[in-house]
């Protein structure tokens, strides 16, 4: 057996705390941001207020509910998953919804993989899920789901539901004000953040930014990053986030292609994109299961394959350990 030291999961080294933004992009629309960590969205209706994306724990989510209640006193009624992630649907509980709603294709996810899923992210992102003890046993369970479009009005206000495409899961969904042109995203669209894309669908990402564009949203919440406030600002994040996704998956593509191993194509990837994308939030952490999965899709797996915290150990060990 070998006393070489394991090198650790980069987000293991990641223990500052992150400043906390709280943003109006509307009189119904907020932004809670904190330097590219995952971002939750406000929506404040008539007579309701929806959440989407919950934060990790309970605990850290009840610093959004206290910024809530800053501005409103209208009750919670939806938590909306913009897919199925533990750091973004592990703190439901906290908001007491009426309901939990999110596609059929994240409630597919969970019953498939979300034990799983849940064990490898807390041990990747300790900083993530402060007081993870106070998560309820159990998975985060939607308790409404849809397929495609669905609407929910807060009065008079209408809030779209829309799954545009694949992208950074198949499950992804982005909540849409049309009467505002306000987005939240999810992690479809990241801004100074690496796409972690462990899950993803890299051939069919960009068309799904595409769509998102057509809508011509004038203001968007990214899944991590600021809250983008202008039109240019949101072309920009769409323009970065399909850039990363493209020039990644073309490396790995022509690497598999030429039959180089996993290795050898994870070195040669780092090396072409760390100079354009190396200073975004968790690169070092997300590139070697950025280039895991670009690699699966290019060779042998159409869909991801189940990430437990033992491949994600054998993977970062293979990688990063050189």
């Amino acid at each position: 057996m070998s006393n070489a030291p394991t090198k650790t999961f980069a987000s293991q080294a990641d223990l500052e705390d992150k400043k906390v933004s709280f943003d109006k992009l509307s009189d119904n629309a907020y932004a809670y941001t904190a330097e590219g960590d995952p971002n939750t969205g406000i929506i404040i209706g008539d007579d309701a207020v929806m959440v989407i994306d919950t934060q990790a724990t309970p605990v850290m989510a009840q610093d959004v509910i206290r910024r809530i209640r800053q501005v409103t006193d209208k009750p919670i009624k939806y938590v909306v998953l913009s897919h199925y992630h533990a750091v973004r649907v592990l703190g439901a509980s906290a908001y007491q919804p009426e309901q939990i709603i999110a596609s059929q294709d994240t409630y597919d996810l969970i019953v498939e993989r979300g034990e799983q899923d849940k064990a490898s992210e807390i041990g990747r992102f300790p900083r993530l899920f402060n007081a993870v003890e106070s998560v309820p046993p159990g998975m985060t369970w939607p308790s409404m789901t849809f397929t495609g479009k669905m609407t929910v009005w807060l009065g008079k206000l209408e809030v779209q539901l829309l799954q545009l495409g694949r992208g950074h899961t198949k499950g992804d969904t982005v909540a849409w004000l049309p009467q505002q042109k306000i987005m939240f995203a999810g992690d479809l669209v990241e801004f100074g953040a690496t796409p972690y894309a462990g899950d993803a669908y890299f051939k069919q990402w960009p068309a799904t930014l595409d769509a998102i564009a057509a809508l011509q949203p004038e203001k968007l919440v990214p899944g991590r990053g600021a809250a983008l406030q202008t039109p240019t600002q949101v072309k920009q994040g769409l323009a970065d986030t399909r850039a990363f996704v493209s020039d990644l998956y073309a490396s790995v593509q022509a690497g598999a292609s030429a039959g180089k191993d996993l290795n050898t194509v994870y070195n040669e990837t780092m090396a072409k994109l760390k100079p354009n994308y190396g200073k975004w939030v968790i690169f070092d952490h997300c590139m070697p299961f950025d280039v895991t999965r670009a690699y699966d899709e290019a060779t042998q797996f159409a869909d991801p394959r189940i990430w437990t915290a033992e491949r994600d150990i054998e993977m970062w060990k293979a990688l990063e350990n050189q």
